[in-house]
Protein backbone atom coordinates (compact mmCIF):
# COMPACT_ATOMS: atom_id res chain seq x y z
CA UNK A 1 0.00 0.00 0.00
CA UNK A 2 1.30 3.49 -0.54
CA UNK A 3 0.91 6.09 1.78
CA UNK A 4 -1.00 8.96 0.15
CA UNK A 5 -3.71 6.39 -0.13
CA UNK A 6 -3.40 5.19 3.96
CA UNK A 7 -3.16 9.38 4.39
CA UNK A 8 -6.64 10.15 2.09
CA UNK A 9 -7.83 7.30 4.16
CA UNK A 10 -6.60 7.72 7.51
CA UNK A 11 -6.58 11.87 7.91
CA UNK A 12 -9.83 12.58 8.35
CA UNK A 13 -9.72 10.57 11.67
CA UNK A 14 -7.36 12.71 13.56
CA UNK A 15 -5.70 10.10 15.69
CA UNK A 16 -6.19 6.26 14.81
CA UNK A 17 -5.57 3.06 16.26
CA UNK A 18 -3.87 -0.29 14.26
CA UNK A 19 -7.49 -1.82 14.56
CA UNK A 20 -9.23 1.06 12.53
CA UNK A 21 -6.90 0.43 9.64
CA UNK A 22 -7.23 -3.60 9.64
CA UNK A 23 -10.87 -2.63 9.73
CA UNK A 24 -10.72 -1.03 6.49
CA UNK A 25 -7.69 -3.08 4.78
CA UNK A 26 -7.17 -7.04 6.84
CA UNK A 27 -4.06 -7.29 5.03
CA UNK A 28 -2.91 -4.08 5.71
CA UNK A 29 0.95 -4.41 7.02
CA UNK A 30 1.57 -3.30 9.88
CA UNK A 31 5.01 -2.48 9.05
CA UNK A 32 4.38 0.22 7.37
CA UNK A 33 3.73 2.21 10.52
CA UNK A 34 7.04 1.30 11.23
CA UNK A 35 8.65 2.84 8.41
CA UNK A 36 5.98 5.60 8.12
CA UNK A 37 7.07 6.75 11.71
CA UNK A 38 10.82 6.63 10.94
CA UNK A 39 10.07 8.93 7.97
CA UNK A 40 7.95 11.38 10.26
CA UNK A 41 5.05 11.03 8.20
CA UNK A 42 3.32 9.76 11.11
CA UNK A 43 3.25 10.00 14.69
CA UNK A 44 3.14 7.31 17.30
CA UNK A 45 1.08 8.19 20.36
CA UNK A 46 1.55 5.26 22.16
CA UNK A 47 1.33 0.81 21.51
CA UNK A 48 -1.07 1.17 18.00
CA UNK A 49 -2.02 4.84 17.81
CA UNK A 50 -1.09 6.80 15.49
CA UNK A 51 -1.31 10.44 14.58
CA UNK A 52 0.02 12.69 11.42
CA UNK A 53 2.17 15.78 12.10
CA UNK A 54 0.18 18.33 10.87
CA UNK A 55 -2.31 17.88 13.62
CA UNK A 56 0.30 19.44 15.64
CA UNK A 57 -0.75 22.95 14.41
CA UNK A 58 -4.78 22.23 15.43
CA UNK A 59 -5.67 23.63 18.78
CA UNK A 60 -6.69 21.39 20.82
CA UNK A 61 -5.48 18.23 18.99
CA UNK A 62 -3.45 17.31 21.95
CA UNK A 63 -6.78 17.23 24.23
CA UNK A 64 -8.34 15.27 21.66
CA UNK A 65 -5.73 12.86 21.84
CA UNK A 66 -6.07 12.90 25.99
CA UNK A 67 -9.10 11.55 25.39
CA UNK A 68 -8.69 9.04 22.53
CA UNK A 69 -5.50 7.37 23.38
CA UNK A 70 -6.97 5.97 26.60
CA UNK A 71 -10.40 5.39 26.89
CA UNK A 72 -12.85 5.44 28.67
CA UNK A 73 -11.44 9.14 29.99
CA UNK A 74 -12.18 12.62 30.89
CA UNK A 75 -10.17 15.55 31.00
CA UNK A 76 -9.99 16.27 34.36
CA UNK A 77 -8.16 18.26 37.76
CA UNK A 78 -5.45 20.65 36.62
CA UNK A 79 -5.75 20.43 33.07
CA UNK A 80 -9.56 21.25 33.46
CA UNK A 81 -9.10 23.88 36.06
CA UNK A 82 -6.41 25.76 33.42
CA UNK A 83 -9.35 25.08 30.59
CA UNK A 84 -11.99 27.16 32.52
CA UNK A 85 -9.38 29.71 34.01
CA UNK A 86 -9.77 28.66 37.35
CA UNK A 87 -5.73 28.46 37.95
CA UNK A 88 -3.06 30.73 36.69
CA UNK A 89 -0.54 28.23 35.98
CA UNK A 90 -0.66 26.56 32.38
CA UNK A 91 0.00 22.80 32.59
CA UNK A 92 2.68 20.62 31.54
CA UNK A 93 0.72 18.05 31.45
CA UNK A 94 -2.60 16.75 30.44
CA UNK A 95 -4.68 15.16 33.29
CA UNK A 96 -7.46 12.83 32.60
CA UNK A 97 -9.54 10.71 34.96
CA UNK A 98 -10.29 6.71 33.74
CA UNK A 99 -11.46 3.63 35.27
CA UNK A 100 -8.58 2.39 33.88
CA UNK A 101 -5.46 1.75 35.68
CA UNK A 102 -3.33 4.80 36.07
CA UNK A 103 -0.83 5.22 33.25
CA UNK A 104 1.59 7.90 31.98
CA UNK A 105 2.17 8.62 27.72
CA UNK A 106 4.76 11.00 26.76
CA UNK A 107 4.91 11.80 22.69
CA UNK A 108 4.74 14.58 20.06
CA UNK A 109 1.51 15.88 20.93
CA UNK A 110 2.63 15.58 24.77
CA UNK A 111 2.51 14.17 27.90
CA UNK A 112 -0.85 12.36 29.24
CA UNK A 113 -1.23 11.36 32.39
CA UNK A 114 -4.44 9.37 33.40
CA UNK A 115 -5.64 8.57 37.18
CA UNK A 116 -7.72 5.69 38.20
CA UNK A 117 -11.15 6.01 39.57
CA UNK A 118 -14.05 3.46 40.15
CA UNK A 119 -16.82 3.04 38.12
CA UNK A 120 -19.39 4.94 40.40
CA UNK A 121 -16.94 8.08 40.24
CA UNK A 122 -16.67 8.15 36.56
CA UNK A 123 -19.30 11.17 35.66
CA UNK A 124 -19.27 14.86 35.87
CA UNK A 125 -18.21 15.52 32.59
CA UNK A 126 -19.47 17.33 29.58
CA UNK A 127 -18.78 17.16 25.45
CA UNK A 128 -17.07 20.31 24.50
CA UNK A 129 -16.96 20.92 20.47
CA UNK A 130 -13.58 21.84 19.18
CA UNK A 131 -13.50 24.37 16.37
CA UNK A 132 -13.15 21.24 13.57
CA UNK A 133 -16.12 19.95 15.09
CA UNK A 134 -14.35 17.35 17.27
CA UNK A 135 -16.15 16.65 21.03
CA UNK A 136 -13.83 16.65 23.87
CA UNK A 137 -14.73 14.88 27.37
CA UNK A 138 -13.98 17.53 29.79
CA UNK A 139 -15.05 17.56 33.85
CA UNK A 140 -17.53 20.27 34.77
CA UNK A 141 -15.20 22.94 37.02
CA UNK A 142 -16.74 21.31 40.29
CA UNK A 143 -16.03 17.73 39.56
CA UNK A 144 -12.65 18.65 38.16
CA UNK A 145 -12.07 19.93 41.58
CA UNK A 146 -13.80 16.79 43.14
CA UNK A 147 -11.36 14.58 41.42
CA UNK A 148 -8.15 16.91 42.36
CA UNK A 149 -9.07 16.45 46.21
CA UNK A 150 -10.02 13.30 45.85
CA UNK A 151 -7.12 11.60 43.90
CA UNK A 152 -4.79 13.97 45.62
CA UNK A 153 -4.41 13.56 49.44
CA UNK A 154 -1.50 16.32 49.92
CA UNK A 155 -4.35 18.74 49.43
CA UNK A 156 -6.25 19.38 52.83
CA UNK A 157 -5.04 21.95 54.59
CA UNK A 158 -6.18 25.91 54.19
CA UNK A 159 -3.10 27.06 53.00
CA UNK A 160 -3.26 23.57 50.57
CA UNK A 161 -6.58 25.04 49.54
CA UNK A 162 -5.13 29.12 49.12
CA UNK A 163 -1.93 27.41 46.94
CA UNK A 164 -4.52 26.34 44.19
CA UNK A 165 -4.31 30.30 43.37
CA UNK A 166 -8.44 29.61 41.87
CA UNK A 167 -9.92 32.63 40.44
CA UNK A 168 -11.74 34.52 43.06
CA UNK A 169 -14.03 35.84 40.34
CA UNK A 170 -15.10 32.51 38.59
CA UNK A 171 -15.58 31.16 42.17
CA UNK A 172 -18.00 33.95 43.11
CA UNK A 173 -19.93 34.49 40.12
CA UNK A 174 -19.64 30.95 37.71
CA UNK A 175 -18.60 28.21 40.22
CA UNK A 176 -21.95 26.47 41.16
CA UNK A 177 -21.66 24.91 45.35
CA UNK A 178 -24.94 23.74 44.63
CA UNK A 179 -23.98 20.83 41.84
CA UNK A 180 -20.13 20.42 43.78
CA UNK A 181 -22.42 19.78 46.82
CA UNK A 182 -24.58 17.02 44.82
CA UNK A 183 -21.51 15.72 43.13
CA UNK A 184 -19.89 15.05 46.55
CA UNK A 185 -22.66 12.66 47.86
CA UNK A 186 -21.91 10.32 44.84
CA UNK A 187 -18.36 9.79 46.55
CA UNK A 188 -19.44 9.08 49.88
CA UNK A 189 -16.26 10.27 51.41
CA UNK A 190 -16.18 12.10 55.28
CA UNK A 191 -12.55 12.65 54.31
CA UNK A 192 -13.45 14.45 50.96
CA UNK A 193 -16.20 16.10 52.48
CA UNK A 194 -13.75 17.56 55.43
CA UNK A 195 -11.24 19.07 52.37
CA UNK A 196 -14.12 20.54 50.51
CA UNK A 197 -15.59 22.14 53.35
CA UNK A 198 -12.09 23.94 53.84
CA UNK A 199 -11.96 24.56 50.26
CA UNK A 200 -15.38 26.55 50.13
CA UNK A 201 -14.37 28.07 53.53
CA UNK A 202 -11.01 29.59 52.16
CA UNK A 203 -12.68 30.50 48.84
CA UNK A 204 -15.91 32.52 50.86
CA UNK A 205 -18.34 30.28 49.72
Amino acid sequence: MDFLSFREKMFPMGCFNINQVLLWEKDFDRNNLTRWCRKGLIVKLRNEYYAFPEYKQVPDFSQYVANRIYAPSYISTHSALSFYGMIPEEVVQFTSVSTLKTAKFTNAFGTFFYQNVKIPLFFGYELKMMQNGRGLLFATPEKALLDLLYLNPFYKTEQDMEDLRLDDDYMQSEFDTARMEKYLTVFASKTLEKRTACLLKVYGL
